[in-house]
């Protein structure tokens, strides 16, 4: 019994820890992480650019038709590297459970089992998540995700890889330039205890 539950301890300890043996993805349908934008430029919709709500020291472009996929989104850093792309979402044209569970085994054959779920305990939401280190210490996550909800937006197949290294340097550079920048701006609140019921009132949908 002393046996398993040190197998036990030692398999969730390994689970925890970001891969570094084996393939480590760095890229998808021709996107790479830590490419600059200018490169590709010609596969990017360049009018759709926008920062990131909270993180303006990030943009996000969408990506043109591309076939294989429905839509696409391209983050890139704009303080630390510019312009370098520090994260890949692409949503996959089919949307169907089997197609993800068939991407889903190719993908683990690849670059092995997942090291984390978060999804839903009910599958609603599959998200199955790979933690790496490539041989430059670059720490990569990747997400792979199929979505159940009936929603335009959120339905389907999904794929993510990101930077988790990149993204952080951009977020320190921008903190260095402008201390206040990457923080959301979060409204002061009083205690529960001295509101009235006039602030309640102006609180509570009418």
């Amino acid at each position: 019994m002393k046996r398993l539950v040190v197998i036990i301890v030692l398999m969730v300890s390994l689970n925890a820890v970001p891969l570094q043996a084996g393939d480590i993805p760095h890229g998808v349908a021709g996107f790479t992480l830590g490419q600059n934008v200018a490169q590709i430029k010609n596969r990017l919709q360049m009018e759709t650019v926008l920062p990131l709500r909270y993180r303006e020291y990030l943009r996000e472009v969408e990506i043109a038709a591309l076939p294989g996929f429905k839509s696409g989104l391209i983050v890139y850093g704009t303080c630390a590297q510019p312009g370098h792309v520090v994260r890949i979402k692409l949503k996959y044209a089919d949307a169907s459970r089997a197609f993800y569970d068939a991407l889903l085994k190719r993908v683990e054959k690849r670059f092995g089992k997942p090291t984390a779920y978060e999804g839903d305990p009910f599958h609603i939401v599959i998200d199955w998540k790979w933690s790496f280190i490539d041989a430059d210490g670059n720490r990569i996550t990747m997400h792979l995700s199929h979505n159940n909800r009936d929603t335009e937006e959120k339905f389907g197949n999904a794929i993510k890889l990101t930077l988790v290294s990149a993204m952080k340097k951009e977020r320190q550079c921008s903190r260095d330039k402008t201390p206040q920048a990457g923080y959301s701006q979060k409204a002061s609140h009083r205690p529960l205890e001295s509101l009235s019921a006039e602030d309640w009132n102006a609180l509570v949908p009418d």
